[in-house]
This record gives structure tokens, sequence and C-alpha cells, in this order.
């Protein structure tokens, strides 16, 4: 495979960008070699500055549930386009894309569109604290938030502990707001609303974790976290940034049949352009500027050419059946790849939820906390060269999820499960 273009592109880069890259992933660190520089996006596949050719399972880290330039999108941000890009003031598209999503979920009563999922955390946090009264922070372990400098922070060395930072530049100070716990462990579970309930604003969890492996939880977990949150007075925060709109239109919430307090949004809700939200109860978005006293803000919020692509968007996932055929094309993509594995005794296997997939090299093990995760990545940094050898590409780390787009149709599926188990018969050869 050539990459010479992509490995010049990638050495001026490194003049630019610390790294050469503008988010840390995509240097390739995790993998080896350089980066590929991507020309070309369309429907399932793409294509680099050396016009090789791949199958994307990657789909810009999950936002491109159509797959790339879907025509529905396309036309509706050309259109947009004509009129301006950015008026800093509010325009009849915002409107329609929240009445596109709040008449179909039943979990949230008014939103607040922003530009990143980040921001959208970063803005919910501030939320629970104005409306609670209260400053502390529940995270989980394993569970992803952005880069808000109170969630990055990992588990101390007890059972429920403050946090400690895991980015420099973070005081320690934030860090003690933090209180981090084992994803799947009631034990710490209660124990931490036992000892910090009343000082804690809000717990937030990944109800579907797909930032650090695909960490599948119980769903009496969940269930009883819910219920914590409820009988100690404390806001639950779903962040759906990845799994929502994308293992149904009302995400995790509506997948688990779980009311949570208030929900952040991203990636999906802006059909590949940077849109972010959050929302919950028409009493908990009261305390939100304008009409209440909790500041935020924000020049490109409801954006209208995001706000266009967005509404052409989950217009097509609002289509009955979408989600199904997402889910159903999934597995019959991953079971005869998992079935080669197991005949071949590979330590490897592929589990999903949704059109969610990661590749696990634990064999059989189910694994629902990061601890479990084993750190040593060599089977797939060997597993994801040996697939762009043979034009599949997936987000170059193996802690990254992948995704299924509606432009992989059953036919390119098949062809990618082939590559998929010739790679693997060459890695364990």
């Amino acid at each position: 495979m050539k990459t010479s273009t992509s490995e010049e592109l990638f050495a001026k880069a490194k003049n630019y960008f610390p790294g050469g890259v503008n988010s840390p992933v995509r240097a390739f660190k995790s993998v080896d070699g350089s980066p590929l520089f991507i020309k070309k996006g369309d429907g399932c596949r793409i294509w680099d500055e050396d016009n090789n050719e791949f199958i994307d399972f990657c789909c810009s880290w999950g936002p491109l549930i159509l797959g790339h330039n879907h025509p529905k999108v396309y036309d509706k941000i050309v259109n947009t386009l004509q009129n301006g890009s950015s008026f800093g003031a509010p325009t009849r598209l915002e409107n329609e894309l929240a009445e596109l999503i709040l008449s179909k979920n039943p979990f949230i009563e008014k939103m607040r569109f922003v530009s990143s999922g980040t921001e959208a955390v970063m803005s919910a946090l501030r939320v629970a604290r104005g409306y609670t009264g209260k400053n502390k922070v529940l995270k989980f372990d394993g569970c992803y938030h952005g880069h808000v400098d109170a969630l990055l922070v990992k588990a101390g060395s007890g059972l429920v502990t403050f946090g400690a930072t895991s980015s420099a530049g973070v005081p320690q100070s934030f860090a003690d707001e933090t209180i981090v716990i084992p994803l799947n462990d009631l034990d710490a579970l209660k124990a931490c609303f036992e000892k910090y309930s009343s000082d804690l604003a809000c717990a937030i969890i990944e109800p579907i974790p797909a930032n650090n492996g695909l960490l599948l939880q119980e769903k009496t977990f969940l269930l009883e976290l819910r219920r914590l949150c409820t009988d100690f007075g404390v806001l639950l925060i779903f962040d759906e940034v990845i799994s929502g709109f994308r293992v149904a239109f009302g995400g995790a919430a509506e997948l688990f049949g779980i009311q949570p307090d208030m929900i952040t949004y991203g990636k999906i809700i802006g059909g590949g352009l940077p849109v972010g939200a959050y929302g919950a109860s028409k009493a908990i978005m009261a305390k939100v500027s304008p009409d209440g006293d909790v500041y935020q803000a924000g020049t490109l919020s409801g954006n209208p050419v995001a706000m266009a692509a967005g509404i052409a968007q989950l217009t097509e996932c609002a289509a009955p059946g979408f989600y199904e055929d997402q889910a159903n094309r999934t597995v019959a993509f991953i079971a005869p790849i998992n079935t080669h594995a197991s005949a071949k005794g590979y330590d490897f296997e592929i589990v999903s939820i949704g059109s969610i997939f990661w590749l696990s090299f634990a064999k059989n093990k189910t694994i629902r906390a990061a601890e479990e995760i084993n750190p040593d990545m060599t089977g797939f940094k060997h597993l994801h060269h040996a697939l762009l050898e043979l034009g599949v590409y997936l987000g170059p780390s193996g802690y990254e999820v992948g995704f299924i787009s509606q432009a992989h149709t059953t036919e390119v599926l098949a062809i990618a499960q082939e590559k998929f188990c010739q790679a693997l018969d060459t890695i364990y050869g």
C-alpha cells in the first residue's frame, strides 16, 4: 500500500500542530506508522491522498450513521449555505431540528444546542450544580465525557475515591470535586451514595460505555443507579454523545427504558457537522440563562448549516425500521467472523450493540469494567495494519469502537467479512 503522500503531509503537519494532528488518536501512535490523510468519502468508503480505497468502519468516530456524503444531507447543506453560513441569531432551522428531536424523544422536554459533545457535558454539569446547589460529581472509571477538566480524572486506590487528574493542566482541586468508582460495581455505587450524597450534584455515565472498549453494563446496575439518584436527590446524566440516535432514536434511554434527569448528545445530531446538545425537563432547563442563573452561551450554537445537516440525517433515522435494520446487518456482519475465529481457536471476538461493535482480544470473556481490558494492544495493532492492507479502515486505537452505517450494504459487509477473516488468519497464522 502506497502511503508516501500521507507521510509527506504528516511531516508538514508536525510543523503546524502538536503531534501533527488536531485530535490525539489520529496520530496513529497506538498502531504505529503515519496516519492516513483522507481526501474523500462516499457511502461506506473513503479514499486517502495516495488514492488507496477503504471500507470505512470509523465513520468519523460515529456521526456518519448514513455514510459519507449522503445525498439528502448534502442537498440540505448546500441549499442552506446559499443563504449564508452563520448569523449569531435565531433561525427557523433550530426550531425544526429541536421539534424533530423532542417530538420523538419522551426523555427530555427542552434542550440547548451547542457545538460539541464536550461542550454539552460541560454545560450539563454546570446546570446540575446550579439546580441542586451541590458541588460534587460522580463518574465511572472507563467512561469518557470529553475533555472537561473535572472529568479528566481516573480512579484512586480505594473502593470509593476522589479522582486523580489524568491530564497535565487539570488542578487537583478540580479533580477533588469528582468521585470515581468502577463500572458495574453495586457495592461501590451504594457506598458512594451513602458517603457523599449530601454534596453530590449529579452522577454522569455513558449508559453504553463506548470510549474505552464496549463495556456493556447489566441493566440492573443502571436501574440501581437510577434508584439511588432518585432516593438521594442526585441528578442522573446520561452521556449519549455516542449512543444517542445510534442504538435507537431515543438512544440508550429508549433502549433500556430508563429515564435520566439530563441527557447530552453530539455526533449524529450534526449530520457530520459540529453539533452538541443537552436536554432535560422544563424545570431543570429553566435554570439556564436567560431564563435562569446558570450561564452558558456560544457564538456558533444552533449554526444553520449544522442544523440543516442534522434535520436531513435525523429525518432518515426516524424512518420505521431504521434501527432494526442497522442492528440486524451488524449482527449478520460479525457472526461469521466470530464463528471463524472460534473455529480456529483465535483469542478474538467482536462484541456489539445496535450498530456499534468492538474488537475484543479476550475471546469469550465478558468485559464490563475498564480494569478488565488487557492494556497490551499488540493484537489490535497487527490486525489494524493487516486490514489496511486489505482495504478496511478502523479507528486507529484498540480502545475505540467501530460503526456500521446505512451505507454498509449486506453486499459490502460480506466483502468486509472475508477481509476480516483473512486478516485474522494473517496475524494468528
